[in-house]
């Protein structure tokens, strides 16, 4: 069956996933604040909407890609909010970053006016929201999950209903630990082996097949390499999702010492002016402390 998407947040990581939307064939209306934005996915064939109410007019699945809460709610919520635009029996998929109090909250509002809600965040960062190949972590109501897969694997190599509203959001945050605290303990590991004399790249070479390999080593160590900190993750993003960990480990009654140390480390980087660097930038922090740069190519 055809289906209308309205795609709202055409950021570094939607402008991507509504082109590959675009490109498997539905019919999208996509709006950003950003025209340019705009205008690049409307010339991949998309319809450009002038504001997210018109995106989501006889839409049946609404998409939103948001920095923030905040800014998610009043989209869905405001004075000009979708909700006022939503046809009943249509889905809204949140797939920003947010708590997840925000999307069971988001999810209980839009159930009163018969709409569903799926709280789907992906990891993969901009290289795999380009190629399509992103993990979605789905929250919901399985009859929405399921209507909605075919448009979510249009994004996604994985996706998958970790349970109920408010677990795709829980499930992000997890993952979020996971990524940044690793980036920390790879940019610790780097600083003291290159400040040690060793070659990053042989250093790269001789642990990446053993225990210590991981996905983010991959993707983190040759930017290091190049000293590349254009964002693809930025630092005050990421410092916004370990702020909700922390948050959530509080509510419930679970300590967050690591997760806690990393996110002062973001605070300090966004005061040096490094808040729109990506996050593996968080190297700079350890590069201040020691005194000492990993030079460019890691010898």
């Amino acid at each position: 069956m055809l289906m209308n998407i309205g795609f709202i947040g055409l950021g570094i990581m939607g402008r991507p996933m509504a082109l590959n939307i675009v490109k498997a064939g539905f019919s999208v209306k996509a709006f950003d604040l950003n025209e340019g934005a705009r205008k690049t996915v409307v010339s991949a064939g998309a319809v450009e909407a002038l504001s997210p109410f018109e995106a989501a007019v006889d839409s049946d699945i609404i998409i939103t890609m948001l920095p923030n809460a905040a800014i998610v709610r009043e989209v869905l919520f405001g004075n000009e909010g979708i909700n006022k635009a939503l046809q009943k029996d249509s889905i809204v998929i949140d797939m920003s970053s947010v708590s997840p109090g925000d999307s069971v909250f988001c999810a209980n509002e839009l159930k009163k006016l018969g709409v569903g809600f799926i709280d789907a965040p992906v990891s993969g960062g901009e290289p795999k929201a380009i190629d399509g190949t992103l993990a979605i972590m789905a929250g919901g109501d399985e009859v929405h999950i399921e209507k909605a897969r075919p448009l979510l694997q249009a994004m996604a190599a994985d996706v998958t209903h970790v349970g109920g509203h408010g677990s795709g959001s829980t499930t992000k945050l997890a993952n979020q630990i996971l990524v940044n605290v690793t980036i920390a303990a790879v940019s610790e590991a780097v600083v003291l082996a290159s400040k040690a004399g060793v070659d990053i790249k042989k250093m790269y070479e001789a642990i990446r097949g053993g225990l210590a390999g991981s996905t983010v080593l991959d993707a983190k160590i040759p930017l290091i390499l190049e000293r590349n900190f254009t964002a693809g993750g930025r630092i005050d993003i990421n410092m916004k999702d370990l702020t909700n960990v922390v948050q959530a480990g509080r509510d419930i009654g679970v300590p967050m010492p690591l997760t806690t140390d990393v996110l002062e480390m973001f605070h300090a980087l966004k005061v040096d002016g490094k808040a729109m660097d990506d996050h593996v930038g968080l190297i700079q922090y350890y590069e201040k402390l020691a005194n000492f740069e990993v030079p460019k190519g890691g010898k």
